[in-house]
């Protein structure tokens, strides 16, 4: 397995699925709050930690919403971010794709410019500091209306040159995809990139969803395509690339098991399937340890991390020039690793 975690180590790599919100390790949760001056429910970080588990996706929503409340300023913003992006370059991660939630924000009274303005000055240091590119997916909360997705959109026209893209996320099962068709109209008209969250507790239909109302150009999660072929035939085919996070869905009891997880098998039906941490702090393992952990659990073959890594660029939104850079350099990593 030590050859196995020192490619894994190597070899450079895109994280598609981040909730830069669910980064807020315990440590930064704690200093921010004394900070800010928030009373948390919790006295130490110990106490934080040992409410990390789980059983479902509404257990952990109900945590993570806590969390976010020590975010006040555009500062705090920027320390999150930051302290993500410091990880992901430890991991060898060269690309990374944001979530946002500006509504958790939005809703406390934070000013929209705050958030966006920490994070991105973040992601500016990253670029200039250690050549980590980024693009920003601004999410809106299923569990809240479409009007209110709408009001968001609105809120972002003055950053749109900051946005990439738009997502859909929080509790998804009783939230179709269809409830947000419109909102996603409006948002592929302004030249956004589109995905969603599908699949990860909803049904089949949640995708075909997002897929034919949403118009998405990336699935989030994915997992329950699966359980039916002619789906997964058409993602084959479309060669449409899903975000598949193992640790979160053991965390969020997706799985029993890891060693259940059906990322192998995504990858043996020739799913454009990618490794990404989700919510890192609250699951227990960021990009690299995702890999490490479900290639152990699962037995991926070198071969298949090496498919991962290329897919996670594959799947990105970079522009084809930089695709074929970052796979010219996971072809020279495999072939120093035979040289």
């Amino acid at each position: 397995m030590s050859a196995l975690n020192d490619l894994i180590a190597r070899l450079p790599k895109a994280e598609l699925h981040l909730h830069i919100e669910g980064s807020l390790e315990p440590e930064l949760m704690m200093a921010l709050a004394q900070r800010n001056g928030i009373e948390l429910p919790y006295k130490t970080v110990e106490e934080i930690r040992a409410a990390y588990e789980f059983s479902n996706l509404q257990d952990f929503l109900d945590i993570y919403y806590v969390g976010m409340n020590v975010l006040q300023t555009e500062q705090d913003f920027f320390d999150l971010a930051w302290a993500y992006l410091e990880r992901a370059h430890a991991d060898n991660v060269r690309h990374v794709e944001i979530f946002f939630d500006p509504q958790g924000h939005t809703e406390r009274g934070i000013a929209f410019a705050t958030v966006i303005d920490g994070l991105t000055r973040a992601l500016e240091q990253a670029e200039d500091r250690c050549g980590l590119t980024s693009q920003l997916i601004m999410c809106f909360l299923r569990h809240l209306s479409e009007v209110a997705a709408f009001e968001t959109l609105e809120q972002a026209m003055g950053h749109l040159e900051r946005i990439d893209g738009v997502g859909l996320d929080s509790s998804e099962m009783g939230h179709p995809p269809s409830k947000f068709e419109r909102v996603f109209a409006r948002a592929g008209e302004l030249g956004l990139k589109r995905v969603a969250h599908a699949g990860e507790e909803g049904p089949p239909e949640y995708i075909y969803e997002a897929l034919d109302l949403l118009q998405i150009d990336r699935v989030d999660h994915g997992n329950r395509a699966l359980e039916d072929t002619e789906l997964v035939q058409r993602l084959v085919d479309s060669k449409m690339a899903l975000t598949v996070c193992p640790l979160s869905n053991l965390r969020l009891c997706g799985v029993e098991r890891l060693e259940d997880h059906p990322l192998k098998r995504m990858l043996e039906l020739g799913l454009l399937a990618t490794c990404n941490s989700d919510d890192p702090a609250y699951f227990g393992g960021y990009v690299n340890d995702n890999f490490r952990r479900t290639a152990e659990a699962v037995g991926l073959t070198a071969g298949e991390i090496i498919t991962l890594a290329r897919n996670s660029f594959i799947g990105s939104f970079l522009p084809q020039d930089a695709i074929a850079r970052h796979l010219a350099e996971i072809d020279a990593v495999i072939a120093s690793e035979l040289a």
